[in-house]
């Protein structure tokens, strides 16, 4: 009795050992898969998540006027598989920790992941566009110090490929024309190095 007694003070000492939710906060683990969710900077609409995803939870539809296109995330449909996450090439879709999802029936349907993505016109020729995320075009021309990311992204594919084949072809002639000094140089200097030869001989 004594050993149970003392057993019990300590208890009531140390107070309640059981998690306080939903009363109070309570521990989540950093890692925690919770709710998938997608940045609208970083999407590009290619598809892969909604492609890559095994509970197809993840709807990717253009805009009736075409101006742009809305991402969603049916939560109820997710299995938290990661799939989308992996395989995102810009990074857009992740997976927080917030595993705060208990809903009533009523509202299943309004447990959504959303975003309306606009398109935006072309800097050159004007067709509307998804513009490359700024992180993306700085890895991708990584290579060249001498062009802008912003300006390169703001570009619709076709004005890309003729800027960076202009662009080559700047980098082609400046090439040629330095071997073609070089050569004229090396054909001035022939003369002179044979003159010393012979007043040497």
């Amino acid at each position: 009795m004594a050993a149970f007694l003392k057993v019990l003070f300590r208890n009531l000492l140390d107070g309640p050992s059981t998690d306080p939710f939903p009363l109070g906060e309570t521990f989540t683990p950093e890692r925690l898969r919770g709710k998938c969710v997608v940045d609208p900077e970083l999407c590009v609409g290619c598809g892969v998540c909604k492609n890559v995803c095994a509970a197809g939870a993840i709807d990717i539809s253009p805009k009736a006027d075409n101006s742009g296109y809305s991402i969603t995330i049916w939560r109820n449909s997710c299995c938290l598989c990661a799939s989308c996450r992996h395989y995102c090439p810009t990074g857009a879709m992740s997976i927080s920790n917030d595993w705060h999802s208990a809903h009533k029936q009523t509202e299943k349907f309004d447990c959504i992941e959303q975003q309306n993505i606009e398109y935006e016109p072309c800097s050159k020729c004007g067709t509307l566009i998804r513009p490359l995320p700024l992180k993306l075009a700085q890895k991708i021309y990584a290579h060249d110090p001498e062009l802008s990311p912003d300006f390169i992204r703001h570009l619709c594919p076709k004005c890309r490929q003729m800027e960076d084949a202009m662009r080559a072809a700047r980098i082609s002639k400046q090439d040629s024309g330095a071997k073609i000094a070089d050569s004229a140089q090396a054909a001035l200097n022939q003369p002179a190095e044979s003159q010393n030869s012979v007043q040497t001989a």
